[in-house]
């Protein structure tokens, strides 16, 4: 296997000021609950019926004391396919949508006794966005006057349902376009406007619904390493644009999964039986949850900020805790592919600027992953998570280098500079 170096410097502010990215720990064992509910059938005796019985289960002694608590409920799950789905009429308006949620959201609103209650709505849920007033979005829904209806007072976040492509038609992307940094940046900053007219009524916005390739996933590309790079890519530039959290979809046998917790009688990839039963285990892209959790660290204060990187190839994150830079996550999105026998490798020169002290040395964690293609036999710092329990094995691994000697960064792999 050849590699064939390229060098590229990167600055790195010391003393960062607006650093966007807020991250905050919560070292508690509660787990939140969002409880989505359909407004396909329009059955109003069946939204009162549904809310009383999600709200008796969250108030049962055995929830309360697991630490389960029902943070929001969702009314109206993508509600911009209604009409294409046969469930609304041809014309089905954001407008209609609207006045048909407010109705639906005051019953349950007064069923789950909303007032009384720290439970709150998600609002929006769209599959897709007009990104305009007039179609559905969440300019859409606030020109209509949600949020000064009875429920609509109670919603404290809007929800988009987003996916980087679509394997519901059996067409799949390559895996190099899911992994494109280009791509994603072109795919997410597209809600823009959607994220500033949340964001000037001093409400959340989060992707309450996201993954790669919607049905599911594609095979051979969503369930890969190389969609482990997407992934990591993805939920960190998602943070730059005031995305607050990303929800990725899963389910059992989904190919997009982080991890497939259940046996599995049928391949993920064409639902053909499998000769062997295959275990509870994770896939490539968990490692990305555990790179971006490290990354972040549990201090409940770090901040992010992404480095402006020429290159089209590498994406590049730095963290900072207190105004001081403690981390850096690189990322190599150039697809190295199974057969292929020229690996490159991109040099990192390393330059500061500001106030602060600058740092000398650093050491260095990679997510070593032999093809973009792979969907198993990755290692973080010498680690792995492909273990009968998930729980992390073998000997951990790092290296240690210069500011002044950088570091190189081969094609599909990730790396974390601790200073």
């Amino acid at each position: 296997m050849r590699h064939t170096t390229s060098a590229l410097s990167i600055k790195l502010f010391v003393s960062p000021l607006g650093v966007p990215g807020t991250y905050a720990s919560d070292h508690s064992v509660m787990c939140h609950a969002v409880h989505a509910h359909n407004m396909r059938a329009v059955k109003l005796g069946a939204t009162f019926l549904e809310t009383q019985a999600i709200i008796t289960a969250f108030a049962s002694p055995a929830l309360k004391n697991a630490g389960i608590t029902l943070d929001f409920l969702e009314l109206g799950h993508e509600a911009d396919f209604y009409n294409a789905n046969g469930d609304r009429a041809s014309n089905y308006s954001v407008s209609q949508y609207t006045a048909e949620w407010i109705t639906f959201a005051t019953n349950m609103t007064r069923t789950a006794h909303l007032a009384g209650s720290n439970t709150r709505f998600w609002g929006g849920a769209f599959a897709l966005s007009s990104h305009s007033s007039t179609g559905f979005s969440p300019q859409g829904i606030f020109a209509n006057n949600i949020l000064s209806s009875e429920p609509g007072g109670f919603i404290t976040t809007i929800s988009q349902h987003h996916y980087s492509g679509s394997f519901c038609s059996g067409d799949g992307g390559l895996l190099q376009d899911l992994m494109t940094k280009a791509t994603i940046r072109s795919n997410l900053s597209s809600f823009t406007p959607d994220i500033q007219a949340t964001q000037d009524r001093n409400l959340d916005y989060v992707f309450g619904e996201t993954n790669s390739y919607a049905c599911h996933g594609a095979p051979g590309v969503s369930n890969t390493a190389g969609a482990a790079l997407w992934t990591l890519d993805y939920a960190l530039f998602a943070s730059q644009l005031g995305i607050s959290k990303v929800f990725f979809h899963e389910g059992i046998g989904y190919k997009y999964n982080l991890i497939q917790p259940a046996v599995l009688t049928r391949s993920i990839l064409d639902g053909s039986p499998l000769a062997t039963p295959q275990q509870p285990h994770v896939q490539p892209t968990y490692y990305a949850a555990i790179i971006a959790a490290e990354a972040i660290g549990d201090s409940g204060r770090t901040q992010a900020v992404e480095l402006s990187i020429s290159n089209t190839r590498i994406s590049g994150y730095a963290f900072y805790e207190g105004g001081a830079l403690k981390r850096a996550v690189f990322i190599n999105s150039l697809a190295f592919l199974a057969g292929a026998t020229n690996r490159t490798s991109t040099h990192l020169d390393l330059t500061f600027s500001g106030s602060g002290t600058k740092p000398k040395s650093f050491s260095v964690k990679r997510l070593v992953i032999g093809h973009a293609d792979d969907t198993s036999g990755l290692t973080w710092g010498g680690q792995t998570y492909e273990t009968v329990d998930a729980r992390v094995g073998g000997t951990l691994s790092s290296e240690t280098g210069t500011v002044a000697g950088g570091i190189d960064i081969p094609a599909t792999q990730a790396i974390m500079i601790s200073f």
